[in-house]
């Protein structure tokens, strides 16, 4: 796919991190991008920037989504690129027993819920009716309708402790990717996932710098962080190659995730 000012994007969570990288990337090359994200604050001042649309949206909610959607063709027209960044982790262990008196409790299934409906449920909610939208467009000059890229994490391949929630529903990506692809490779859509390692992002910003410090060393090369810019670069990648389809791709320095 040839990026250019007649093509437009939607970028969930597009606010910051990842997503944010993403959606510079994608401006600069011409491209008209909307921003969903849930801070109306970071996504207003980065959708000013790039000369975006920012569209306040919960993935979790159809209603949301339904209207970012709507807000986004408005302004820019239907999209033929989605990047779903779009996520949240939490750290809880499956069943644990208290040091202090012994006592049992196990891991809210309510809280596993939510993890899913947001990282696993809320990313394919997002494509389902992105490729809905993208199959009203007739096909560019090279055949294609649009592209999907998908965030999943390394932590779908080897899940540390207290990751049960979140590694299921990143591998819950891993998993429809191909899928997905296969779905909509007769209407010209092509599918492709991300399996980021230890990123650069203002989560990990809020980390004491000896811990950032400590992460970065643990990866074998190069011995840092990843930064958003490198991911957005594989995500422009897997956009404008028309052969990648249906993948799913290490985004990590060559680390495999410790048990903790």
């Amino acid at each position: 796919m040839e990026l250019s000012d007649n093509i437009a994007a939607v970028v969930t969570g597009g606010a910051s991190g990842l997503g944010a990288a993403t959606a510079r990337a994608l401006a600069a090359k011409g491209v008209k991008v909307a921003l969903f994200d849930m801070n109306a604050e970071k996504g207003e001042a980065l959708a000013a920037e790039l000369g975006g649309i920012f569209c306040k949206v919960n993935v979790t909610s159809d209603e949301e989504v339904d209207a970012g959607f709507v807000k986004a063709r408005a302004a820019h027209g239907q999209e033929r690129i989605l990047v779903n960044c779009a996520g949240i982790g939490n750290a809880i262990k499956t069943a644990s027993r208290a040091k202090e008196d012994g006592s049992i409790k196990h891991f809210p299934v309510s809280a596993f819920d939510f993890v899913i409906q947001v990282n696993l449920i809320g990313t394919f909610r997002c494509i389902a009716k992105s490729a809905a939208g993208m199959l009203t467009l007739d096909p560019m000059a090279d055949g294609e309708r649009g592209a999907i890229v998908n965030t999943a994490s390394v932590a779908a391949e080897d899940g540390q402790i207290g990751q049960a929630a979140y590694s299921a529903s990143k591998a819950g990506v891993v998993g429809m990717t191909l899928p997905i692809a296969r779905d909509l490779s007769r209407e010209a859509i092509r599918v492709n996932t991300i399996l980021p390692g230890i990123f650069d992002t203002p989560l990990l910003a809020a980390a004491p710098q000896n811990v950032r410090d400590a992460l970065g060393a643990s990866v074998p090369f190069p011995p840092r962080l990843g930064m958003p810019a490198e991911y957005a670069k594989l995500a422009l990648c897997m956009i404008e190659t028309g052969y990648f389809n249906g993948e799913d791709v290490r985004l990590d320095g060559a680390i495999r995730m410790a048990p903790r």
